[in-house]
């Protein structure tokens, strides 16, 4: 890691006030989870503030090392009248907070408005930031770390902080783990969480992929299979079950039926989730959960699930990670079989239940 000139001045810091920003998406918050947890480390008594898209509000509010989450209405933002009064006065209430150090960790234009907007003296954001944002920083800290765990906490150690055991927080309710516990009451153990679903076609691993990987571990470990996801994974969910159903293997859906955090507790409460390259993945990776990661058309070595409970299993096709959003060949679904993901999912289920208590 390298810095701007300016790397002394950071590491002298002693903010009182902190902004964070970093709105948006689901993994990529979960990713600077840990710079959150780093840099409150190095400045104890600093009040920390996060600007997040409201939709993702339930991600960080209640967060132990944070003392206030900013909601940042992303749908409403537009630009008619409405969405630029809205948008102004976001800004205008990010200006009175009084902030006298701003970090951007999204690198975009408006998250890099959003800074400037803030009028801390001392605002900093990533040299390999797009879209121009870097035209609103006072500093720019260059990384050359591969993963965008790494990536990120490679600010935080142009602040002087210790980043030698990176960690994932998350605010996991009470009443989040007592539904979970509710929902998958009755289930057999070992608990297999399924995944299916993915913004990008060609992330998504086949349904009946994953439904011949839930048919394997019912048979061999008496498993209970539950599949999860947002509203819009439902038709996978339904084509799994689809596939199960003719062969009477009970599967508990719950994809458009929880909230990030019981989300987060259903997989905390898994012996093994199953995932495609998508945010619930990482989301399951920060719950401690032990987990087994698809990887596609995507890159492992720079997005993959970041801790020591989590593996991959990757394509090996000619055009792997090549990050294609659509592809009408599709061969990595193919060649990434059912055989290949099994064997490791037998393995890490073969190792015995978790401890979730």
């Amino acid at each position: 890691m390298s810095a701007t000139p300016f790397t002394d001045e950071l590491r002298t810091l002693s903010p009182r006030r902190v902004c964070l920003i970093k709105p948006s998406a689901l993994g990529d918050v979960i990713h600077a989870l840990p710079v959150l947890a780093t840099l409150r480390d190095r400045w104890p008594s600093a009040r920390f503030s996060w600007v997040i898209n409201r939709g993702l509000l339930g991600l960080v509010e209640g967060h132990p090392a944070l003392d206030e989450v900013i909601p940042f209405d992303r749908n409403r933002a537009g630009l008619g009248p409405r969405g630029l009064a809205l948008t102004s006065r976001f800004f205008v209430d990010l200006r009175r907070r009084g902030f006298d150090l701003a970090i951007d960790l999204q690198g975009l234009f408006r998250s890099g408005l959003m800074t400037f907007a803030t009028a801390a003296p001392i605002r900093v954001g990533r040299a390999d930031a797009r879209e121009g944002a870097s035209v609103f920083y006072t500093h720019q800290v260059s990384s050359h770390a591969t993963h965008a765990v790494d990536r990120l906490l490679d600010l935080a150690i142009a602040f002087g902080a210790d980043r030698s055991s990176p960690r994932f927080e998350l605010a996991i309710r009470d009443g989040d783990r007592q539904w979970a516990e509710t929902r998958l009451a009755g289930l057999p153990r070992p608990l297999l969480v399924l995944n299916p679903g993915a913004r990008w076609i060609t992330k998504r691993w086949p349904p009946a992929h994953f439904a011949e990987v839930a048919r394997r571990a019912v048979a061999r470990f008496g498993a209970g299979v539950v599949v999860v996801g947002a509203a819009e994974d439902r038709p996978l969910a339904a084509a799994i079950r689809r596939e199960l159903d003719p062969i009477g293997l009970p599967i508990r859906d719950l994809t458009g039926h929880t909230s990030l955090m019981e989300l987060a507790a259903v997989m905390a409460s898994a012996d093994l989730v199953l995932s495609n390259d998508t945010g619930p993945l990482h989301l399951a990776v920060a719950s401690g959960a032990r987990v087994i990661a698809i990887f596609t058309c995507t890159d492992p070595a720079k997005t993959g699930p970041y801790g020591p409970g989590a593996q991959v299993v990757r394509s090996g096709v000619w055009c792997a990670a090549s990050c294609v959003r659509r592809c009408d060949r599709l061969e990595c679904m193919t060649e990434l079989s059912p055989d290949r993901v099994w064997h490791l999912v037998a393995r890490t289920l073969k190792e015995g239940y978790r401890d979730v208590a």
